[in-house]
């Protein structure tokens, strides 16, 4: 299944390199291309192997592949790198997961248009600021009520919970998942790096094997509990898969 056609401009065929593993990524033309509808969404461009415990940020090591997709879907770099380097992390670790990075691209594309969400901008070590805070969860506007779980020191805020973040973890999610993924030493939700590599985890753990439909459907709906929440994950993932922006 498709949908509407898009019509988008990139390079043609870019061939791009990670250290000592070369892959090809096709990128289409200006012709328009179908866009899948299907669960779960498009693997898109192969990710080339990483040392994943080689020291410092590991994504730094995807820039020749994010590059050409950069292009192509409007997605930061930085941004790319950190949902290839959060993929290929769990592909080694959780193989049975199958999590794939258009996967953690969707959710952040209608979450925090990739950490720029307000004009917020990505340092090179994966750094977001000013940081991206969600509304008071205060139970009104479809929110659900949930009241402080940590005194303020993550979310800026000792009455109520805020989601935090490019991928808009609330505290206590993010205390069970939070992990380091830039290599400094610290956890932190403003961090591209880290909450794309939480939000693997997150996924991984809710919905198990996100290479089938129910799993993936179920993975995308714990983390936020809505159909079209899980159909504009979809649209966004499938559009990345054949390197479209959305």
């Amino acid at each position: 299944m498709t949908r509407a056609r898009r019509a988008l401009g990139a390079a043609a065929i870019a061939c791009v390199a990670a250290v000592t593993l070369a892959s090809c990524v096709d990128l289409p033309g200006r012709d328009s291309v179908d866009i899948p509808e299907g669960l779960p969404p498009g693997a898109g461009a192969p990710i080339p192997f990483l040392d994943i415990n080689a020291p410092g940020r590991t994504a730094d090591r995807l820039a020749t592949w994010a590059t050409p997709l950069a292009e192509s879907t409007g997605i930061p770099r930085i941004s790319l790198e950190a949902y290839g380097n959060a993929a290929e992390i769990q592909r080694q670790q959780r193989p049975e997961c199958g999590i794939a990075w258009t996967t953690l691209a969707g959710i952040a594309g209608v979450e925090s248009k990739h950490g720029t969400y307000r004009g917020a901008r990505i340092a090179a070590n994966g750094d977001v600021a000013p940081p991206i805070r969600g509304v008071l969860l205060d139970g009104t506007s479809g929110n659900a009520r949930i009241a402080d779980t940590d005194d303020g020191q993550l979310d800026g805020d000792a009455t109520l919970d805020r989601a935090m973040g490019p991928f808009q973890f609330i505290p206590e999610t993010w205390k069970r998942f939070g992990v380091d993924a830039n290599g400094d030493g610290v956890a932190d939700p403003d961090n591209i790096d880290d909450a794309a590599l939480s939000a693997a985890r997150y996924l991984c753990v809710s919905g198990k094997d996100l290479t089938t439909p129910e799993g993936w459907e179920k993975a995308v709906m714990v983390y936020n509990r809505s159909m079209q929440y899980v159909l504009d994950v979809r649209d966004h993932a499938n559009a990345y898969s054949v390197n479209v922006a959305f």
